[in-house]
């Protein structure tokens, strides 16, 4: 039997550990190990006080059968309407025979997306949207200024040598400085004249105002089979309890089939002789430990990774030990109320605004977005009928201000800029507040991440190392595509396939991952 071990308890380290028991259970003994003392990476749930948290939100969306088919064997769809859905009398899609959320936990709800951009103290539908409370908002000399700015756009292609040009060919200059510069500059900590364009094309997937345009007529004339940008569906799948549910369900069913998680153990270094990984050595309360592997499969940041290697080329090091990352903080807030009107037509219980998350584009604030976990899921807020649990989202730097402040300090701070926004009058309406921390959350496009695809083609060079997930590869992926680069890994180890350009390319071509029919 082979030793495989996987390096992190995340969507992509989980997946592989899992695929690999479930496809060859005899061939393979697999241990995880996990660097924290809790399962799902930036995609765990937590817990606090009867209230769940999701770290930075986490649509379950996917044009990808079979992870679509993954997500449905561990948590099935609902059958039967969620506790939100009951009260207002709301009708949702439900899957025959599907589990009733108000007795099983196990289960899969479908949400309705609703997100949105609090610019000037006015919403807009993000993407934005060709709706008449757009142009309300805007006014008409501003929406003269975006219109003739795209028009600008169109006809002077700028080179998309950065990702503020590449926002401004697929915007106009006149809404990109509106909604991408500040907030983008505010994610990164870097203008987007220094960020890599690759970053843009990839998250955004082809969106532009004529993408916009081409959305806005579909549903106007209900044009059959058209083609949904990702960033324009308006339902998604969630886990009852947060994505952090699928992960420790997918963790118990690992274990069922003999697998091993070891939780706080702290990867170190990685043993190599020639190009063949032979093991690791991880710390688990202060004790160093070497483990045995045939395989090897990271989820771990890059730079960790190669920085914990023996014999690394100096120019390979030097490229990894470049790469750059941006670390997010969290705090939960308990609130009675919310100050802003829901203005919309859709039911909300205590009728807040219906936004699973807001972008904010405000310089008086640091905050780059909130969510409202009430309409993520009714079960992940304690008293749904009465409080309003919202979580304030921070871009920032590991050692820097914010990273260093006492979680005091931070509550005070949230709280100030909550008022600022006036979401909340008073610290005193606030009844509780939670702050998380995560460490490298975001892989980011600058630096030496321009030299990515050398560093790359080292570590293709190690036959039995596997890189999955977002930071295994430092790229900004979805869930979904962590967990196809776990799929593709599992292949190759089960088939004995060298080549590894199949896991690589996961995100990697603009339409991969881009449209939907509906």
């Amino acid at each position: 039997m082979e030793n495989v071990v996987v390096i992190g308890a995340g969507p992509a380290g989980l997946t592989a550990a899992y695929e690999l028991l479930k496809q060859a259970p005899d061939k393979y003994s697999v241990t995880v190990l996990e660097e924290t003392n809790e399962i799902g990476g930036i995609s765990k749930t937590v817990k606090y006080k009867g209230n769940r948290m999701d770290m930075g939100g986490h649509r379950f969306f996917s044009k990808m059968p079979e992870v679509n088919k993954w997500w449905n064997e561990m948590l099935p769809m609902q059958g039967k309407p969620s506790f939100d859905d009951i009260l207002l009398d709301r009708s949702i899609p439900l899957t025959d025979n599907g589990p009733d959320p108000e007795s099983t936990d196990r289960v899969m709800l479908t949400r309705h997306r609703v997100s949105r951009i609090l610019f000037d103290d006015k919403f807009y539908d993000y993407p934005v949207s060709l709706k008449p409370e757009t142009i309300k908002n805007f006014g008409f000399f501003t929406t003269m200024k975006v219109g003739f700015s795209y028009l600008a756009s169109v006809f002077h292609k700028r080179p998309e040598t950065n990702l503020e040009n590449f926002y401004i060919n697929c915007f106009g200059k006149k809404l990109y400085s509106m909604f991408f510069e500040y907030y983008t500059e505010n994610l990164w900590g870097r203008h987007p004249s220094e960020i890599d364009a690759s970053w843009g094309a990839q998250r955004t997937k082809g969106l532009s105002i004529v993408g916009i345009i081409k959305d806005f007529f579909g549903k106007l004339f209900k044009v059959k089979n058209r083609k949904v940008n990702t960033s324009l569906i308006e339902e998604f799948k969630y886990p009852k309890f947060g994505p952090g549910q699928l992960w420790e369900t997918t963790a118990l069913e690992f274990e069922k089939l003999g697998g091993k998680i070891i939780m706080n153990a702290s990867v170190k270094k990685l043993h190599k002789d020639g190009n063949r990984l032979t093991g690791v050595t991880y710390v688990k309360d202060g004790k160093e430990t070497v483990l045995n592997g045939d395989y090897v499969i990271s989820s771990m940041p890059v730079r960790d990774l190669v920085a914990g290697m023996n014999d690394v080329p100096e120019d390979a090091a030097r490229i990894a030990a470049g790469l750059p990352y941006r670390d997010y903080m969290t705090l939960g807030v308990l609130i009675p109320k919310l100050n802003l009107e829901n203005k919309t037509d859709m039911k909300t219980v205590g009728n807040i605004v219906p936004d699973c998350w807001v972008y904010v584009q405000d310089r008086r604030v640091k905050v780059g977005r909130f969510q409202l976990y009430n309409n993520w899921s009714p079960y992940l807020v304690k008293d749904l009928e009465n409080t309003v649990w919202i979580g304030l989202e921070y871009f920032v730097n590991e050692g820097d201000q914010f990273w260093n402040m006492t979680e005091k300090e931070f509550s005070e701070f949230g709280v100030d800029e909550m008022i600022k926004l006036g979401l909340i009058s008073s610290r005193d309406e606030v009844l509780d507040t939670h702050m998380e921390k995560v460490k490298k959350a975001y892989p980011a496009y600058f630096d030496t991440y321009d030299e990515m695809d050398k560093l790359i083609d080292y570590l293709n060079t190690i036959e039995n190392l596997f890189c999955v997930g977002r930071n295994g590869q430092h790229r900004y992926n979805n869930m979904d595509h962590s967990m196809v680069t776990a799929f593709e890994t599992v292949k190759n180890i089960i088939g004995g396939v060298k080549d590894k350009s199949n896991i690589w390319n996961v995100n990697t071509e603009k339409e991969y991952h881009e449209e939907k029919k509906s």
